[in-house]
């Protein structure tokens, strides 16, 4: 593991998500291991980098509050990597292109977010949203037919990404992996009473996103004797706070979590609620799986593949809110079978079996 990557990213630090939490796992496993990883992504007065982050300027994303676009700059430790490997495919992404076309590097890129989801958070209107859809696809399209190789997070993603957005470029499906280490069973005692939680306990962390659906979390609870606790936060925590006043269901919304509190917040669910259909991978549904409590998510997107039904947890179709509801009363009532079962899959979804085959894939294209 000698070799020297650039990573290009849109989406890091301080930003709280998969892909940021990917690429920080990967870059500190790869720096730890004979190789060395740099991070370019946009600057952000919230965080100071450290010598393999490399902040270029950057704006506000002005439909989507906290995420920021860097200009495609290129940092000059970029143009002495061995391999340039993208993930994005905007802003820093045709960074990431220019300096692997200029120096002659091979370019991998992955592919972490449908874009074309995102279209309702700019459009105003239906017809607006499906141009825009199409108008994504086709630009992801270009982009990603200039790689020498693409890499996804499941199988799943990879079909949808040769099927309907019609890549022809090389796709391979890695996990992004899990640090399992950090991600295991504890207790929880302090947990719930910092926070005032008792009694049986379902819910969800990550962006608080529309595209995510956490209004079937709330609607699913409804008639169920359970505490729905959300952690994270989004555009969309204001309507499921109005949402959940409304609906008799007692609802309990922590915030952004610190990361040292993640294990404890997964040990003290009984289970996690996924009803997001848009996942290329559902990374919290294996963090969840590896401190031992059951998933119940929507059988669509990387989920289908991610929850392993009737063994790691149950899937319901999408929309079906009695389905829904039906699955996390079978996975409470089968709780510690299921719980069981999760724990005997953690070293398959460790973040040391993503970076074999990442470091495998590397080799093939340098």
């Amino acid at each position: 593991m000698d070799l020297q990557v650039a990573a290009f990213t849109d989406t890091y630090l301080p930003t709280v998500n998969g892909v940021t939490y990917t690429i920080k796992s990967w870059r500190d496993h790869w720096n730890r291991n004979g190789g060395w990883m740099d991070v370019v992504y946009p600057d952000s007065d919230d965080h100071v980098p450290v010598a393999s982050e490399h902040p270029v300027r950057s704006v506000p994303f002005p439909f989507y509050e906290g995420f920021r676009v860097g200009a495609p700059q290129v940092p000059e430790v970029a143009t002495n990597a061995d391999v340039i490997h993208a993930h994005t495919a905007f802003g820093l992404g045709l960074a990431s292109l220019r300096v692997a076309r200029s120096e002659d590097k091979p370019l991998v890129a992955s592919y972490h977010t449908p874009t074309a989801e995102y279209a309702n958070y700019i459009a105003s209107s239906d017809r607006i949203t499906g141009g825009l859809r199409r108008l994504s696809e086709h630009y992801e399209r270009w982009f990603y037919n200039r790689a020498d190789l693409v890499i996804t997070p499941s199988e799943p993603t990879r079909r949808k990404l040769l099927d309907d957005v019609g890549v022809e470029t090389p796709v391979r499906a890695v996990s992004n992996g899990i640090d399992v280490e950090q991600f295991r069973p504890v207790d929880t005692a302090a947990f719930r009473e910092r926070y005032g939680l008792e009694g049986t306990l379902v819910g969800y962390t990550g962006r608080h996103g529309y595209e995510k659906r956490l209004s079937d979390v709330i609607t699913a609870a409804e008639g169920l004797d359970v505490t729905v606790v959300l952690g994270g936060d989004g555009p969309a925590r204001d309507d499921l706070e109005r949402q959940a006043r409304s609906s008799g269901v007692d609802v309990r919304f922590l915030g952004f979590l610190d990361r040292d509190e993640m294990a404890a917040f997964y040990s003290a669910l009984d289970v996690f609620t996924f009803p997001s259909p848009v996942e290329t991978q559902g990374l919290v549904a294996l963090e969840a799986n590896a401190c031992g409590t059951p998933v119940v998510g929507v059988d669509a997107g990387a989920l289908a593949e991610t929850v392993d039904d009737g063994v790691t947890g149950y899937h319901f179709d999408r929309g079906d809110i009695d389905g829904f509801r039906r699955g996390i009363r079978r996975a409470l009532d089968e709780r510690d079978r299921l719980s069981e079962n999760c724990l005997d899959r953690r070293d398959e979804v460790s973040i040391d079996h993503a970076i074999e085959r990442l470091e495998s894939l590397y080799e093939d294209v340098s």
